[in-house]
């Protein structure tokens, strides 16, 4: 049997300082997609000269985690990242340093040790403003008649399954509907993590459809991510 090289990085203990950071990704930011988002906060990280953990193996790779990916063209001051290093560094410290290294739109707000697991994600909070083809008022009416049916059907593909439909009324959690500014302000916590994924777009398309909408503008934050008994994950 042919002996095939060693990797240089197996069997290397190095020691790893793992770390959560809260970002905020707004503005032009908001449309960033996630992929690019990775290699962003990777050219960020370099630039700053904070030396990130690599997993060890055939393909080695720089260790970032985003453990709950934001839609393109959502606003949201409350992202997560994880990330480990080689280095212990202060948390003020990382954070500064980043932050001189960072693109427009994109800011780190806090660092800290990671306290819940990426398992215990369960839900998120938007904030959904938009004006549309009737009053404020009116849309504010029809969106609170639009969660008071018995069901909001809507259609979800799988590979196995093909496309089937899926009741999302029981998943649509803390509806506030109020009018500022001339617009719609819908407040709203959905389900988000491994086990469920319900994103803005898709009730509020619902919401178009049944209640003969037709959005001109919306603008769409997340504003918490939380754990199943409802307390901020951290």
């Amino acid at each position: 049997m042919a002996d095939f090289p060693i990797p240089k990085n197996q069997s290397l203990n190095i020691q790893r300082y793992d770390y959560r950071l809260t970002y905020g990704k707004t503005g032009r930011a908001r449309y960033i997609s996630h992929l690019d988002l990775m290699r962003t906060m990777q050219r960020a990280f370099k630039r700053a000269k904070i030396p990130i953990w690599y997993t060890q193996g055939f393909n080695p790779h720089a260790y970032l985690n985003f453990p709950l990916a934001l839609s393109l063209g959502t606003d949201s001051k409350i992202e997560v990242l994880d990330v480990a290093l080689i280095e212990e560094l202060e948390f003020d410290e990382i954070v500064t340093r980043l932050n001189a290294c960072m693109p427009e739109g994109l800011y780190i707000y806090n660092a800290a040790k990671p306290v819940n697991k990426h398992t215990e994600i369960a839900l998120a909070e938007y904030e959904i403003r938009f004006d549309c083809n009737v009053s404020p008022e009116e849309a504010k009416q029809r969106f609170e008649h639009f969660v008071q049916r018995d069901k909001i059907e809507i259609e979800k593909r799988s590979k196995k399954k093909g496309v089937n439909l899926v009741d999302i009324k029981p998943h649509i959690k803390e509806v506030s509907v109020n009018v500022e500014n001339n617009m719609t302000v819908i407040n709203v916590i959905l389900p988000a993590g491994c086990e469920f994924n319900l994103n803005t777009s898709a009730v509020m398309g619902a919401f178009c459809s049944l209640e003969s909408i037709e959005i001109k503008n919306i603008y769409t934050t997340r504003t918490k991510i939380m754990c199943k008994n409802c307390e901020d994950f951290i």
